[in-house]
């Protein structure tokens, strides 16, 4: 929300906003550019007809008094994937879904877009490399790259973000069920991606991973006859002294990012490119100093004692592939990964079953999560042993306390090795970052 308060800023109007709560990065960057109000709380006196627009944020409750004040004077209050429809309805819209790689293949088409000076909009759910703000609105640009969430619009509508978009070019990078406390059954969350391409324009694009089962399935059976659909897969590559290169049209590309899963990222992002006229040739130039969006396999330390890496992974598909991923590269090294449980859905005990195996690649294994957490959820706790069975590693080490958290991470460090941090939450407020600098040097 703070991210498309600049960037309205940026495109001329004027811009007010409350919250109950503000913090870092967002409270020093809305500071900055005169936006942050003078307290936090909510001023339902401060709205008036004059407002031409209301953008409701995603946490917003339905007894907000703001929002019942400007449903009072009868101000038009969009979500904020309606707001961005409205902004970009008459440009051609790229949206990235699927249930992992979104913020990759996004910040991948705007890289190569930035890289070769061809103009977009864009919105993103992390801070791409290269990029100051997650949202860009321009007058000029005839093109908006949008990261398709699944996730519900807001309080009002619980339609899920992508569908409202009515994209002209549709990526499917995967399906693996996520957000249960949204969508209960596989099948529920399945629809939403049949509704996805339901929602696209007439004579759309359909992009789809042909190497994931699911979504080829549903890519090919879909009764839409007017949109035209191209598949990708992983493209060919090795990897040599920790180096991938990725071999396209008889020529070898080095590359800064690693794993197959982005491998596959960059083949979606080249078909994104390609559709704007960008040769491939030209986007795997282009894509070769990427390094990754903001938390994805993002190096946070390399040192004679090792190397360390920290991910968004959360969901069971994308902590299995990060792994997978992180082993190819560094597996002639000891490899350590500790997976943080933080979301309503990994610290359900129904999903957690849905782990089993996926911490199998690593030499060293363990899972933290902070009981507070779970109190703050109001969820019931967890039993340590039931989250070793469900994970399927006798020797998975269970953490529940700071300090047993940092033990782990300094035993990790040693002449080669490789640590690997998965999490979508903050480690118990642990300062990994400087604590991954210490112990790899």
């Amino acid at each position: 929300m703070h991210n498309l308060a600049l960037a309205l800023q940026r495109a001329g109007h004027t811009i007010t906003g409350s919250d109950d709560e503000i913090f870092d990065p967002a409270k020093t960057r809305l500071k900055n550019a005169g936006l942050l109000p003078e307290s936090e709380g909510w001023f339902p006196e401060k709205l008036n007809a004059g407002i031409d627009a209301i953008v409701l944020g995603m946490h917003a409750k339905a007894d907000n008094p703001e929002l019942k004040r400007a449903k009072e004077l009868g101000l038009r209050i969009y979500s904020y994937p309606e707001y961005l429809f409205e902004v970009w309805k008459d440009k051609k819209r790229i949206v990235v879904g699927g249930s992992h790689g979104k913020t990759s293949i996004t910040s991948m088409i705007m890289h190569a877009f930035k890289t070769l000076g061809f103009q977009a909009d864009y919105m993103i759910g992390a801070l791409a490399p290269g990029f100051e703000n997650t949202v860009n609105i321009s007058k000029d640009a005839e093109v908006a790259v949008m990261e398709g969430d699944e996730y519900t619009a807001s309080i009002l509508d619980l339609r899920p973000k992508f569908h409202l978009y009515k994209a002209n070019v549709g990526i499917i990078s995967g399906i693996a069920w996520d957000h249960i406390n949204v969508f209960p059954t596989y099948e529920n969350y399945l629809l939403q991606f049949s509704l996805f391409i339901d929602s696209m324009e007439p004579n759309a694009t359909l992009i789809y991973n042909a190497d994931d089962a699911e979504v080829l399935k549903l890519s090919l059976s879909h009764p839409r006859t007017d949109i035209t659909k191209i598949p990708y897969r992983v493209p060919s590559y090795l990897v040599r002294d920790e180096q991938f290169t990725v071999e396209v049209g008889g020529k070898h590309y080095p590359l800064d990012v690693f794993g197959k899963h982005n491998l596959s990222n960059l083949a979606a992002a080249c078909e994104a490119a390609k559709y704007c006229g960008i040769s491939e040739a030209d986007f795997w130039s282009a894509s070769q100093n990427f390094t990754g969006a903001a938390n994805r396999l993002e190096l946070l330390a390399k040192g004679k004692h090792g190397v360390c890496y920290k991910d968004f992974a959360h969901s069971p598909s994308k902590v299995q592939a990060t792994l997978a991923a992180f082993c190819e590269r560094y597996g002639q090294r000891k490899v350590s990964a500790c997976f943080e449980l933080h979301t309503y859905s990994t610290l359900n005990a129904d999903f957690l079953p849905g782990y089993a195996g996926s911490l199998q690649g690593a030499n060293r294994a363990a899972v933290y999560y902070n009981p507070h957490t779970l109190e703050l959820k109001r969820m019931p706790p967890l039993d340590p042993d039931f989250v070793r069975r469900c994970f399927g590693r006798e020797d998975l080490e269970i953490i529940t306390d700071g300090n047993t958290l940092e033990g782990f991470i300094r035993g990790s460090a040693s002449d080669n090795s490789a640590l690997l941090l998965m999490s979508s939450g903050n480690w118990g407020g642990l300062n990994v970052k400087a604590l991954a600098a210490e112990i790899c040097e």
